[in-house]
C-alpha cells in the first residue's frame, strides 16, 4: 500500500486562520509603515497633519506625492519613504497571498504523490 510521504493538507478552517492572522500582520505593518511616513513629513517638511497622511498615504500605496515638498529635509526624507515604501508595499502583499500560495503548492504536492503512488 502506498504511504504518502506528504503531510496532508491543512482543513479549511487552519487555512482560514493563518489567512486572517497574515491580513492582521499585514495591516499592522501598513499602519506602522503610514505612521512612519506621516510622522516624517510632518517634522521633516513643515507639514500639516492632515497633508501628511494624505502624502504618505498616496507614497505608500504608488500612487506619488500629492504635497509639494520645499525643505532640503523634507525631500531627502520624501526620498527615503518612497524608496522604502515600494519594497514595505511588495513585501506585505506577497505576506497576504503566502497562504494561498503554500495551500495550492501543497496540494498539488499531494495531489501528484497519490498519482504517483497509484502507478
Amino acid at each position: 500500500m502506498y504511504e504518502s510521504k506528504y503531510q496532508p493538507l491543512a482543513t479549511h478552517s487552519v487555512f482560514v486562520v493563518r489567512v486572517l492572522r497574515n491580513l492582521v500582520v499585514a495591516t499592522f505593518l501598513l499602519a506602522a509603515c503610514l505612521l512612519l511616513g506621516v510622522v516624517g513629513y510632518h517634522y521633516t517638511a513643515g507639514i500639516s497633519w492632515i497633508d501628511s497622511v494624505h502624502n504618505a498615504s498616496m507614497i505608500l500605496s504608488g500612487m506619488g506625492p500629492v504635497v509639494e515638498i520645499k525643505t532640503f529635509s523634507g525631500k531627502v526624507f520624501s526620498s527615503a519613504y518612497a524608496l522604502f515604501s515600494g519594497v514595505a508595499f511588495i513585501t506585505n502583499i506577497g505576506f497576504v497571498i503566502a497562504p494561498a500560495a503554500h495551500r495550492f503548492f501543497h496540494k498539488l504536492h499531494v495531489y501528484q504523490g497519490e498519482s504517483e503512488g497509484d502507478k
